[in-house]
């Protein structure tokens, strides 16, 4: 096997050595979870249940180990780190309640009995990007586990830190060896596997549109369960009867946070005219105040980029778009670039149509309403976005006009494990979170009992 050396993107020093699967490690590790899945798929609602809730006490009990590690492998600041660790231990307590609630249905028909069961779909590949790496990993594991299925769960090469010891951790907690195996290695290497191993009946991904679209194709052969989480463009909506000083002060957290690194990110922001002037003075306070810097001090509003690569695509962009004003960024050692607000002189600019992934806000006025939605729906993509108004009518309009799958109204708030999570049109596939996800992770398997005898 290989070995990955994996970096803290602030100071640019060597944290720990990642040996990387092969493809025949690869094979041991599904073929693994398949031997376990005869076993997992009938234990006990009941047990199954009391198992999932003692991985999230455990979790809970690592909460500020795992976001030290995240820290240190992503750059992320300490506060949001230990967000993500809680929003793991949330995730797997959510769905511990799946496995006594997984019901079928009756349905009447004629000349007997009509059942539904929800059968698993055996073992799962789980791909989890670099960008969040603990609490998607608990959106693809979790429910995949409550419905019965074992993972293999492959984490980003470059961040692979805090998925290893939850997977650790699921073993203290008394979770059975093969049910959740994590296993580093590279996308071509494992996750290539994961698509075509027939014994894998699910790929989940979070990731780029560009590779998405590569996996749903290989996945096409074995007509296999698919999940994309893919790209992102989101729009943040201003209009004039919003409060001004609320929306440009929430403006720097729904683009910058996790330095831009978010598929969620509101990276198109348009502003109506009449209040553009006025907006971005108040915008330009608060991109001075949201500063990256150390990501280990609470107080810390953004860290660095994950790697040097990354960052200079970044500043690729930036150098080609036209600066309005930019936020502070430490020098030295590690991968900072500074929050920066661009006005594309259109909005076919790269800057407004392309995915950054960086901590850069391109914003644009409109005059009508209308005017809004053509703007904010002219994109390949469809994941997220917000919507500032005062006024409910607009809100409801607007947010029935906008073509994404999450939308905040008067906030900048994505997710939320109790609630769906998924885009439209090239932003992906299927839904994570919430109560119908586990849906996605079985089979629907109809039985009539005839309660009359034949002619």
């Amino acid at each position: 096997m290989s070995t990955y050396t994996v970096v803290n993107p602030a100071t640019e020093e060597s944290i720990a050595e990642v040996e990387l699967a092969d493809l025949a490690a690869t094979d041991r590790a599904i073929a693994r979870a398949a031997e376990a899945y005869e076993t997992w798929r009938h234990v006990a609602p009941a047990d199954r249940a009391r198992l999932l809730r003692r991985f999230a006490a455990a979790v809970d009990s690592a909460i500020d180990e795992l976001a030290a590690l995240e820290v240190a492998n992503a750059g992320h600041t300490i506060s949001n780190a230990t967000w993500e660790a809680g929003n793991v231990r949330d995730v797997i307590e959510y769905y511990a309640a799946v496995p006594e609630r997984l019901f079928g249905r009756q349905i009447p028909v004629a000349g007997g009995v009509d059942i539904t069961f929800h059968e698993p779909l055996g073992v799962v590949g789980v791909i989890v990007p670099w960008n969040f790496p603990m609490p998607i990993a608990a959106w693809g594991f979790a429910p995949a586990l409550a419905a019965g299925n074992t993972v293999v769960l492959k984490p980003a090469e470059i961040t692979p830190l805090t998925a290893i010891r939850i997977g650790e951790l699921a073993r203290e907690a008394g979770i059975p060896e093969g049910v959740l195996t994590i296993i580093p290695g590279k996308g071509s290497v494992v996750g290539e596997r994961f698509v075509t191993h027939p014994a894998v009946r699910k790929v989940v991904f979070t990731g780029s549109t560009e590779v998405g679209k590569r996996i749903m194709a290989g996945c096409a052969d074995q007509v296999k369960n698919l999940t994309l989480e893919l790209g992102g463009k989101n729009a943040n909506i201003v209009f004039d009867d919003a409060d001004v000083a609320a929306a440009a002060a929430a403006a720097p957290g729904g683009v910058f946070d996790n330095s831009g690194q978010d598929c969620c990110s509101r990276s198109r922001l348009l502003v109506q005219r009449g209040i553009y002037d006025e907006f971005m003075a108040a915008l330009e306070e608060a991109v001075g105040d949201f500063a990256a810097a150390d990501p280990t001090l609470p107080e810390t509003a953004m860290g660095p980029l994950v790697t040097a690569a990354h960052r200079d695509s970044v500043a690729g962009y930036v150098a080609a778009g036209d600066v309005a004003f930019t936020g502070t960024a430490p020098t030295g050692p590690g991968f900072w670039f500074p929050p920066t607000v661009l006005t594309p002189p259109t909005t076919s600019s790269v800057d407004f149509t392309e995915e950054i992934f960086g901590p850069v806000l391109s914003v644009v006025p409109f005059d009508t309403e209308a005017e809004a939605l053509r703007i904010a729906n002219d994109t390949e993509y469809g994941l997220s976005g917000s919507i500032w108004t005062s006024s409910l009518d607009r809100a409801m309009r607007v947010s029935r006009g906008v073509e994404a799958g999450n939308l905040s109204v008067n906030s900048h708030a994505s997710v939320r494990y109790s609630t769906p999570f998924g885009g439209f049109k090239q932003s992906g596939l299927g839904r994570e979170l919430g109560p119908d996800a586990v849906a996605s992770f079985t089979e629907v398997k109809n039985v009539f009992f005839a309660t009359q005898p034949a002619d």
